[in-house]
């Protein structure tokens, strides 16, 4: 079968869970706890040479890393529902709101940065808590002005269907709520989130539905 390595509070394993239940796919979960360090183990580093989650392993010994490849090569092989509109500008438009979460917003605030600044940088708690909400802020307030302006917009990110973009949406809101941001100034990003969070393949993913989450 094929088996999820990841972690249930990791949003890029969270986006990979979206993806697979949407498509209705069979799979098991193999959890990398990545606060004790797992990641760094010799059979992660072995799937994933970065030391990162997650880690698609299909039925047929395939390797897959980084979320939004993954999502992309599950909608290339089991295209129905789609994750991406059929239109060439509405794909490009799906991606840039996707690649905001997953290349702007994500990267700076993830696991491992904030190790660093604590461990390494000697940062205090309030002072890594200001940098989680600044570029929460940042990419939010970015997001939420796409989402507002252009056309494209209905009860998802894109259209009235869920797109690659819901599925980075939703866990960095997940993420935003665990540190305590201020969403307030966010109307269309909170009800897009809502919407998505009625949907059964998001709550089965979400984190705290996942066997590794006690």
């Amino acid at each position: 079968m094929t088996t999820l390595y990841g972690y249930f509070r990791s949003s890029a394993a969270y986006r990979v869970r979206i993806a697979l239940n949407l498509k209705s796919l069979d799979y098991q979960q193999a959890p990398v706890n990545l606060v004790k360090g797992e990641q760094r183990t010799e059979a992660n580093l072995a799937r994933n040479p970065q030391g990162l989650v997650p880690s698609l392993v299909t039925d047929d010994g395939l390797v897959l890393n980084q979320s939004l490849a993954i999502c992309e090569y599950l909608d290339e092989t089991h295209p129905e529902p789609p994750l991406l509109p059929a239109d060439a500008e509405g794909r490009a438009r799906v991606r840039a709101l996707a690649q905001v979460v997953a290349c702007e917003i994500h990267p700076l605030n993830n696991l491992k940065v904030l190790k660093y600044l604590v461990r390494e940088l000697k940062v205090d708690d309030d002072a890594k808590l200001a940098w989680y909400r600044h570029w929460i802020a940042q990419g939010f307030d970015a997001l939420e002005t796409m989402l507002s302006r252009e056309a494209g917009s209905g009860e998802f990110c894109h259209g009235d269907t869920p797109t690659l973009a819901d599925i980075c949406l939703v866990p960095q809101v997940f993420n935003a709520e665990r540190f305590e941001c201020d969403l307030s100034a966010y109307p269309r990003i909170r009800r897009i989130t809502a919407n998505c969070r009625a949907q059964l393949a998001f709550q089965q993913a979400a984190p705290e539905a996942q066997p590794d989450a006690g």
